[in-house]
């Protein structure tokens, strides 16, 4: 089986936390399919007949192209793969795009989940999130798509700036009255180079320290497990059977994909295993898209198994105490420090596997490189 991933670049604006590569121009769009018609003829020339399981169309802001591009480059990737019965078909949306016959079109073109970056309920953080589209709309576009999709993924930020609790349980508890399959929670992360960086930077702005963002995570950790969502990744809850393919993939360490400007690959082939990214650029990407890649790395056999270890603790499948044992060389340090952690919580052992506890989640990447370096 195989996943997809494509990046289609446009924005209308750039939100002050945004560090994704985006273009906040459209007049290159239709060249910008041209391109991705080119490279994804040229790179998936080795995988015809292959299976794909999940298609996942992010940004970007995927909803802000007219609908027929992406139902002609499905049935491009139709004509040179085989599509499985229950393929997962993806799209990042923005609540503001939807209005009109813009679901049912995007239903038309073959996409069967989307993910709404509403990123909340309240008014508060949407302004002070920069978001173009208000409270009202985020409840009635997502009770919307609930209606005509099999899917439904919301996306929820918690510690914007000025944030307390209280904000935080009405924004969860508008988004489960609402019951959408999938939620993604992500604590703001204030990136180097953004705009919100700047603002935090002269004082202009203030978030919330560690402990208080802290305590907002862990509010939802408890409030969607008693809704019936299961905590099966890091800032990822669903309903059965309603996980994100292309991200469980890509924690699984299983091929994907990736094209567009500045997309990334991942793919096992004779033993070896090959991470790729494209260039970030529209420009040089149209230019030349049969050659896009710019970076590409065979990963060493300690490479594999530090990425092995983090990526298995993000997810609930947990991570297999015998391959821990076998590839680290801490040798009798590991033993204590999966005692440490233990007796802090934030780590349980059942039947030879290691699974993070709620706690242990807000520390994933500090306890895995413990477990690996010490």
């Amino acid at each position: 089986m195989l996943t997809l991933y494509v990046h289609i670049p446009f924005c209308k604006t750039r939100c002050s936390y945004c560090d994704f590569y985006l273009v906040t121009r459209r007049d290159h769009i239709s060249e910008f399919f041209k391109a991705l018609s080119i490279e994804t003829a040229s790179r998936l020339s080795e995988w015809k007949g292959q299976t794909i399981s999940a298609i996942h169309f992010g940004g970007g802001t995927p909803s802000m192209v007219p609908e027929r591009y992406l139902a002609e480059w499905l049935d491009e990737i139709a004509s040179m793969c085989t599509f499985a019965p229950d393929i997962e078909i993806a799209l990042e949306a923005n609540p503001e795009d939807l209005g009109g016959n813009a679901m049912d079109e995007l239903r038309a073109a073959g996409i069967t989940r989307l993910s709404l970056g509403v990123q909340s309920f309240t008014p508060e953080k949407l302004r002070a999130l920069g978001r173009d589209h208000s409270a009202l709309e985020s409840q009635q576009v997502t009770a919307s798509a609930l209606q005509k999709f099999k899917s439904v993924s919301v996306d929820l930020i918690c510690g914007v700036p000025d944030e307390q609790l209280p904000l935080w349980k009405a924004d969860l508890q508008a988004a489960v009255e609402l019951q959408p399959q999938h939620l993604s929670v992500y604590m703001l992360s204030v990136e180097p180079k953004t705009r919100l960086h700047r603002n935090v930077v002269c004082g202009a702005v203030t978030v919330p320290d560690d402990a208080l963002q802290a305590s907002l995570y862990e509010h939802a950790l408890g409030e969607l497990t008693i809704q019936g969502y299961t905590h099966y990744e890091v800032s990822n809850f669903c309903l059965p059977g309603h996980h994100s393919r292309y991200n469980l993939a890509s924690w699984k360490r299983e091929h994907y994909l990736g094209f567009g400007p500045s997309a990334h690959s991942f793919v096992v082939a004779e033993g070896q295993e090959i991470r790729s990214a494209n260039v970030s650029s529209l420009t040089r990407y149209i230019a030349n898209p049969g050659s896009a890649v710019a970076f590409r790395e065979e990963l060493s056999a300690e490479e594999r198994f530090t990425e092995e270890v983090f990526l298995s603790l993000r997810i609930n499948s947990g991570l297999d105490v015998e391959f821990l044992r076998k590839e680290n060389k801490l040798g009798l340090r590991l033993s204590q420090t999966i005692a440490r952690f233990e007796e802090r919580g934030w780590i349980e052992e059942h039947e030879g596997t290691l699974y993070l506890t709620q706690k242990g989640f807000l520390f994933a990447d500090l306890i895995a490189g413990d477990l690996i370096f010490g």
